[in-house]
């Protein structure tokens, strides 16, 4: 209904994030985003390592009074926060802390048998557009007829779908089980899954989770997900993996398990302006020899229909586990 933002306050969304095309408003507090008849307060930030800002204590408790309910993405879990709580009672609402796991089971090998293909957005960084990229790609793949569904694996992925596990919370041994988990479900019912992946494979402090990805996804297809602006891992200045480095060894760890290559690339040219975003998307082909697109600026479905016929064939692990009667 509203976005609270003092930063921007008077201006409408897609005024500041022209790409979403969206009219609502942003404010300045909550008080007047009540004006608008939310009924959700939805903490809409992802710092390092999940914890909420002081700041935004006042505003959370005022929300739970007024009977919003609170929708939370980050690792402080709200509800066992006292003070939160008791605002909740006192409101009538409830909390929501979407990055608490399920319990979840160890990784099977039943994700090899399902029958739906399986695509997996693999990044060269963290925040470069990997959940973006499997939206636009589901919706572009709905548009032509299939069955496709979008698998999410983080906290605001959740919040769009209404569904999915934080892999990021997931304790590290049954995470492949908990990504598995998701694709055996989602299976049934569709053709094509898009799972969004998390992190980047050299990214020194996320790795561990992208790897729980490509191998617990048990992908068919890998699209490649590169900020065309970044050259270095953000808050770490490790060197970002070159695209040609990226695709050998994402494909290099699939092949150890379950052969899955790159299909394309989606290209995030946020902050190019549009002749130097078409080069860069003509330099991203020339180098990888793969269809480069950016499914935002340009849309999903050229880039969709440059791969579909890669995502048509399922390949079989080189290995497979037994799966557990």
């Amino acid at each position: 209904m509203a976005v609270i933002d003092a930063d921007h306050a008077g201006r409408r969304v897609r005024d500041v994030v022209p790409y979403l095309e969206s009219d609502a408003p942003v404010v300045a507090s909550l008080s007047e985003a009540l004006a608008y008849g939310p009924t959700t307060l939805l903490v809409g930030v992802a710092p390092p390592g999940g914890a909420l800002p002081p700041t935004w204590r006042e505003a959370i408790v005022e929300a739970l009074e007024r009977g919003l309910d609170v929708t939370s993405g980050l690792h402080d879990e709200l509800a066992r926060d006292e003070a939160f709580a008791a605002a909740a009672s006192r409101g009538g609402a409830r909390i929501h802390d979407v990055r608490v796991p399920p319990a979840v089971p160890l990784f099977s090998g039943r994700a090899y048998d399902v029958a739906a293909r399986v695509v997996l957005t693999v990044g060269t960084d963290c925040a470069v557009g990997k959940m973006t990229a499997a939206l636009e790609l589901t919706r572009a793949a709905c548009a032509r007829g299939m069955r496709a569904r979008f698998v999410a694996t983080g906290q605001t992925g959740i919040m769009i779908a209404g569904s999915g596990i934080a892999i990021d919370r997931v304790i590290t041994d049954f995470a492949p089980g908990a990504v598995e988990q998701l694709v055996v479900e989602n299976a049934p019912h569709a053709d094509l899954l898009f799972v969004e992946g998390q992190g980047g494979i050299n990214h020194p402090a996320y790795g561990p989770v992208t790897l729980a990805l490509l191998f617990g996804a048990a992908p068919d297809a890998l699209v490649l997900v590169h900020l065309a602006t970044r050259s270095q891992i953000e808050d770490f200045g490790t060197p970002m993996l070159a695209l040609p480095q990226a695709i050998a060894l994402y494909e290099a760890l699939c092949d150890t398990v379950k052969p899955a290559r790159v299909a394309g690339i989606a290209l995030n040219t946020a902050g190019l302006e549009p002749s130097a975003a078409r080069r860069a998307i003509a330099e991203a082909a020339a180098v990888t020899g793969l269809p480069v697109d950016d499914v935002v600026r340009f849309g999903p479905h050229g880039l969709y229909d440059a791969i579909a016929s890669k995502l048509e064939n399922k390949t079989l692990p080189l290995a497979r586990m037994p799966t557990p009667a």
